[in-house]
C-alpha cells in the first residue's frame, strides 16, 4: 500500500514540475517578444525622427513626455488639425516622445495677432480708465429735485453721479465740470437740466430735472420733484435753452 502512495505522490510531482516548466518557458518567450516589439518600434521611432525634415523656414519641434499635437498646436498658435496635415499625420492622436513636428514658418502671423490683441486690450482699458467717475448710490434727500434728478439719470443710464457734496442744484454745473462730465447749452434726452437761481420759476438754491423729450424749437420736457405745490409729485415741466440753463450728462 506504501509502495503505490509512493508512486502515485512521485507521477503527481513530475506533472506539476513539467507544468512549472511550461509555464516558465511561455512566460520566457513572451517576453522575448514584448523586447523585440518594443526594439523594434524604438528603431522605427528613431528612423522616422532622423528622415523627417523640415522646410526652410520652418521652426522644429521634438516632441517631449506628456506632448499631444494639440499642445504643441496651441503653443504655437495653430490649429491641431492643420498641423497634423502639414506633418502628415494621419493618426494624429498618436505622435511619440522624440518625434519631430515641423511648424509652419515659426508661426510669424502668431505673433502679430498677439500684438495686436494686446494693443487692442490697452487701447480699451486706457479708454475706460480715462472715462468720466460716476457715483454707487443716490444719496441726496427725498424728495429733494437733486434726489430725483440722481434716481431718474440712474434707471436711464444705469449710474448715479459722482458728486455728493457743495451740491445744490445750482452747484451741479460746476460739479460736472469738476468730474469732466458733460455740460452743454443743447438738450439731449437722458441729460440733467440745471436750472441757475432764479431762471424760468426756480428759486434760490436752483432746481435740477432730466430731460424727457426734446421739442421743436429746442423746448424740453423734464421730469422732476419739488416743483409746484406738491413736493412728493413727479411733475413735467417746460424748460428753455437760454441763459442760466444748461445740460448735464456723461
Amino acid at each position: 500500500m506504501q509502495t503505490h502512495l509512493y508512486v502515485w505522490r512521485f507521477c503527481q510531482e513530475h506533472k506539476l514540475l513539467r507544468l512549472t516548466m511550461k509555464i516558465s518557458l511561455v512566460m520566457v518567450l513572451g517576453l522575448f517578444a514584448l523586447v523585440s516589439m518594443l526594439g523594434g518600434y524604438t528603431s522605427g521611432a528613431s528612423a522616422h525622427a532622423a528622415s523627417v525634415r523640415c522646410a526652410k523656414g520652418d521652426r522644429v519641434y521634438t516632441v517631449g513626455r506628456g506632448d499631444t499635437l494639440g499642445k504643441i498646436a496651441s503653443r504655437y498658435h495653430v490649429s491641431w488639425s492643420a498641423l497634423a496635415a502639414y506633418n502628415h499625420l494621419t493618426r494624429p492622436n498618436l505622435i511619440y516622445h522624440g518625434q519631430v513636428i515641423c511648424i509652419r514658418g515659426g508661426s510669424p502671423a502668431s505673433h502679430k495677432v498677439s500684438t495686436h490683441t494686446v494693443a487692442v486690450r490697452t487701447s480699451l482699458l486706457v479708454a475706460r480708465s480715462s472715462a468720466p467717475p460716476v457715483g454707487y448710490s443716490n444719496t441726496y434727500p427725498y424728495p429733494a429735485c437733486t434726489w430725483w434728478a440722481d434716481q431718474r439719470y440712474y434707471q436711464i443710464h444705469r449710474y448715479f453721479v459722482p458728486w455728493h457734496t457743495n451740491a445744490m442744484a445750482w452747484q451741479w454745473t460746476a460739479r460736472a465740470h469738476q468730474y469732466h462730465w458733460s455740460v452743454s447749452t443743447r438738450p439731449g434726452v437722458g441729460a440733467i437740466v440745471d436750472m441757475q437761481p432764479w431762471v424760468q420759476g426756480a428759486y434760490g438754491g436752483g432746481h435740477v430735472a432730466v430731460v424727457e423729450r426734446v421739442l421743436r424749437g429746442g423746448t424740453v420736457i423734464a421730469s422732476s420733484m419739488s416743483w409746484g405745490a406738491n413736493p412728493y409729485v413727479v411733475v413735467y415741466m417746460q424748460v428753455r435753452p437760454g441763459p442760466g440753463i444748461t445740460f448735464i450728462n456723461r
